[in-house]
């Protein structure tokens, strides 16, 4: 039989729980007050508190080991880097090919030295972007052919006004820079340099992949372009621009969702390897067919000779021009004044012509 351990009547047994002593048939908030409370989170603190070696830190998980041999680094949850390095690196190696370009042709338009360089190239929320840009600026959104979404390009009004005096003929060496919106005029002037900017940006990408790019909307404000949420993660490529004793700033701002798709194409051995084969097939083909319609002059010598002034004034329809050259012999055609092929003279269709025979060698006499 067992034992009865039942208390007897008036008999009161406690029990030990998690360091307290309860009461059977009692709740905790009946027994224990708050510095009860507080005693038991104090010994239970106590209890976590590793014993490991003074100084040490352990990284906890499913096999937990020491700090010192594993790499720990700092994650910003509100700035998560979405872009690895290596792409980063090849974006701005591209764009630095943009910022050559951009600049020779800012300086053949303009009739002045302008030096346009990468300044920094950072990954950061469109919040972080937009609070850190001068208002008013020049504010443009952009649009790619093979990509979806807007991308912005900010110049600002410090080199944006430089540039709008020295299209006037001004000097800008005592030029104020207004702090106003920009006039409708002031807007049509510097169209002129984005557009030069959208086509040497078009030439940078062309090597990742071939698109057009358009303005399609212009603001002053950049708190009211909002393109993509504020938290959206997006790359900007900032540029210096230095024109005289002028300089200012542009940015270009890239949301990540909008590159998505040729992220890959980004990485270091992808984009050099695009690098290495723009001579391709397709670039052969398009160089091919802007030069075949290019324009050129073809000129046929049926003979050449030498004839005294007197001569030339002297002639009349009818006279015949001697030269050494015998009438079998084939004729010479000049392409851009170049001597290139040899032909025979004849007829087509009841007009002059001539037939090529063969090109022209280093041995020929012509």
């Amino acid at each position: 039989m067992g034992t009865d351990t039942r208390p007897e009547p008036g008999e009161c047994r406690v029990h030990e729980r998690g360091g307290a002593r309860v009461r059977p048939g009692a709740t905790l908030t009946n027994l224990l007050d708050q510095s009860d409370i507080d005693a038991l989170l104090a010994e239970t603190g106590q209890q976590q508190a590793a014993p490991t070696e003074e100084g040490a830190t352990r990284i906890l998980g499913r096999n937990p080991r020491e700090a010192s041999s594993s790499e720990v680094r700092d994650y910003d949850f509100k700035r998560p880097e979405r872009v690895s390095k290596d792409q980063m690196r090849a974006l701005e190696t591209l764009h630095e090919g943009f910022a050559r370009n951009f600049g020779a042709a800012l300086s053949g338009f303009l009739r002045t030295i302008v030096e346009v360089r990468v300044a920094t190239c950072d990954q950061m929320t469109f919040s972080e972007f937009v609070s850190g840009l001068p208002n008013p600026t020049s504010f443009n959104l952009l649009q790619a052919s093979t990509l979806d979404g807007h991308m912005c390009l900010e110049v600002s009004p410090l080199i944006v006004y430089p540039i709008i005096d020295r299209l006037l003929g001004g000097s800008s060496l005592d030029l104020f820079v207004p702090q106003r919106p920009m006039t409708t005029i002031e807007q049509r002037l510097i169209s002129n340099v984005t557009r030069r900017a959208l086509s040497a940006l078009q030439e940078a990408w062309s090597s990742v992949r071939a698109m057009e790019m358009a303005v399609v909307a212009t603001e002053s404000n950049p708190q009211l372009a909002q393109i993509v949420p504020p938290n959206e993660v997006v790359v900007v490529i900032g540029f210096e621009i230095t024109m005289s004793s002028r300089s200012g700033t542009m940015n270009l701002c890239i949301p990540y969702n909008v590159i998505e798709p040729v992220m890959e194409l980004l990485s270091a051995q992808s984009w050099f390897s695009a690098a290495k084969s723009q001579r391709s097939i397709e670039s052969e083909r398009r160089i091919g067919s802007t030069l075949g319609r290019a324009a050129t002059e073809v000129t046929t010598i049926v003979a050449e000779t030498t004839m005294s002034v007197r001569d030339l004034l002297e002639m009349r329809p009818g006279d015949l021009i001697v030269t050494d050259k015998r009438s079998g012999e084939p004729m010479v055609v000049c392409i851009e004044g170049q001597k290139l092929f040899l032909a025979s003279a004849g007829q087509h269709r009841g007009q002059r012509a001539i037939r090529i025979v063969r090109p022209v060698r280093t041995s020929d006499r012509v």
